[in-house]
């Protein structure tokens, strides 16, 4: 099985002025990366690695150097990786969050994002998992990168009462994903429809204000302007490049990448209604027998499977809906306890599963990554 979309693609080399190839790292300088917090972590090409840090409302474009070709991939099964990470940082499993983790499409390396401690003293490390098994932590303080910063990032600070206090800032940037030569970023902003998505030329320059999302919620019965986009993934319909997000409760999202412009305002189709009460973690879509799929993962109905072949032809929704209503989806029964995905290679996905304990399910708990073939 082959993906002709969504394998992070090379970067277009052209030449300049000056006869200067483009490359992945231009631009790039040596230095720590002083990380305020580690969220959502993507590839880019030539093993360039992107970091959110959502409370400094930035993104760090890093050169792994990460770029030879496994000689084998087999399968890979890590047990109890809160444990071990614990171990790495000198502290206890229940004071380890993975916030996310990724696979360097070229040598198949497997990178975590990882908060040691909770609240706002955590600290932020990024950690690898090493060829042989092994985990080691990512030296941050001296490293070749490029840093981007959210011009309309909103309030750092705690707003509301009572059990709706939150602070904004913290969801600033709540997904990331490399597509040909633009990062595309999902998150909140100041303006006032916050909820934003936005396309980053890269190598970074300047980084001009997001565009603008309002949705449909079919759960919630209206439009919505505020509500961020919880995991997206670039996809192609017809012969235009769209992209697909899913939102708390759960509304799956079509939009056209060509009108995520700086400063505009764009109404998403909605597709589906997944159900209410539901968190969507996180999506990856692949190909298999000449058809494409996703698979997304939630908090309270396990990893569905969508089929992505028809999303042209479903009407969009705009009434309320009790249920679910829109693209169909089937649960992969054997995928339970998924927090976290990212495809491996061709054929088969990486999973970050939590394991029950007692009877009850521990975010916290005996994390493990798998292999899984994608069905």
């Amino acid at each position: 099985m082959k993906s002709k979309i969504f394998l992070p693609l090379l970067l277009t080399a052209f030449l300049s002025p000056l006869s200067h190839a483009v490359t992945a790292t231009d631009g790039m300088k040596n230095g720590p990366v002083a990380l305020k917090s580690a969220g959502p972590i993507t590839f880019g090409s030539e093993g360039v690695l992107f970091i959110a840090d959502s409370r400094a409302a930035a993104i760090y474009a890093i050169d792994t150097q990460d770029t030879k070709a496994p000689a084998k991939s087999g399968p890979l099964n890590i047990e109890r990786l809160d444990q071990k990470l614990a171990a790495l940082l000198g502290t206890s499993p229940d004071q380890i969050l993975v916030t996310d983790m990724a696979v360097n499409p070229i040598s198949h390396n497997i990178y975590f994002a990882v908060s040691r401690g909770r609240g706002p003293d955590a600290k932020p490390v990024l950690a690898l998992v090493q060829p042989d098994g092994g985990l080691a932590l990512v030296n941050m303080d001296k490293l070749k990168h490029s840093r981007a910063e959210l011009p309309d990032a909103p309030v750092d600070g705690v707003i509301g009462e009572g059990n709706r206090q939150s602070n904004p800032r913290l969801e600033s940037i709540t997904d990331i994903s490399f597509f040909e030569d633009r990062l595309l970023v999902a998150g909140l902003s100041n303006e006032e429809f916050s909820s934003t998505l936005r396309a980053i030329p890269f190598p970074f320059q300047k980084v001009a204000n997001g565009t603008s999302v309002e949705i449909y919620h079919g759960s919630h019965g209206r439009f919505e302007t505020r509500a961020p986009v919880r995991t997206f993934v670039p996809i192609k319909i017809g012969n235009e490049q769209h992209v697909l997000a899913a939102y708390t409760c759960t509304p799956l999202v079509d939009f056209s990448l060509q009108e995520l412009q700086p400063g505009a305002k764009v109404k998403g189709k909605t597709i589906a209604e997944l159900g209410n009460r539901n968190r969507p973690l996180d999506m990856i879509a692949y190909q298999k027998d000449g058809k494409d799929y996703l698979l997304l993962a939630n908090s309270s109905r396990g990893v569905m499977k969508l089929s992505t072949d028809t999303l042209e032809k479903w009407d969009k929704i705009e009434a309320p809906v009790n249920g679910t209503k829109g693209l169909p989806y089937e649960t992969l029964e054997s995928w339970k306890n998924i927090d976290q995905l990212d495809r491996f290679d061709d054929g088969r996905a990486m999973v970050l599963r939590r394991e029950p304990k007692s009877g009850e399910l521990k975010r916290a708990q005996q994390r493990r990554g798998t292999v899984k073939d994608c069905t």
